[in-house]
Formats: C-alpha cells, structure tokens, sequence
C-alpha cells in the first residue's frame, strides 16, 4: 500500500501557496519629497526611506518612523514615532507628512517617480539616486 503522506500534504501546499500576498514592487530605498500637498518640498533634506517592515521621514528637521506594511496599493502604518523639535519654516509640511503617513495612505510609484495621497494630504516623491 502506498503512503497517502503526499497527497494529504498537499492541500496544506495550495492553500499555503494561496494565502501567500506577494511584495509589493515598491523599491526598497531613499525617495525625495518634490512636492508635499502641492507645494515644493521646503527643505532638500526632505526624504522618506523604506525598508521591509519599517518607514521613515523626514522634511528636514524632526525624524519620524513606524512599522509599515503594503497591502493592496496602501501603506499601513504605525504606531508612528516622532522627535518634538520646533523648526521655523518646516512645521506645516512636517505635520502634513506625519497625517499622511498615519492616514493609510493609498501609493503609486513607477519609474522613479512615487505619489502618495490620503483623503487630505498628497505627496510627490522621486526616487533618490
């Protein structure tokens, strides 16, 4: 008699296979903010870097990071952290950045080029190089 180890194994290699939700195609890397909700990004030191679990930015004065997971075009952030520091000139985008990051924001990037919006704030970013 043969063994039917193999063919109870396999439903289990389906479903896992199944279940299984590929990487999004986001690279994993430096992006620069261009444009923070339709105004050029007020600092060159703004950027945001991705990482396999983790995101983090900044517009040019105070740092901010959380866990990150891509799921179906979004990221989903959080719990965020952020250092608490005043930066005249910086403020208004930083906070639009923080709500834009926390909102779950749905993203596109192709070609060097990411846009990430939520339902009040937008960003465009090109890829650092």
């Amino acid at each position: 008699m043969k063994s039917l180890l193999p063919l109870l194994a396999l439903p289990l290699l389906i479903a896992s296979t199944a279940i299984a939700e590929p990487r999004s195609n986001l690279p994993l890397s430096a992006w620069k903010f261009v444009a923070i909700d339709g105004k050029s990004a007020v600092s060159p030191k703004a950027e945001l870097r991705i990482f396999e679990d983790r995101i983090e930015a900044s517009v040019g004065c105070n740092g901010m990071g959380g866990d990150l997971r891509l799921e179906s075009g979004r990221m989903i952030t959080g719990p965020m952290m952020s250092t608490q520091m005043y930066c005249n000139g910086l403020m208004e985008q930083e906070r639009a950045v923080a709500d834009l990051l926390s909102a779950s924001p749905s993203f596109f990037a192709e070609g060097g080029r990411m846009f990430i919006h939520s339902d009040k704030h937008q960003a465009e970013l090109t890829l650092a190089r």
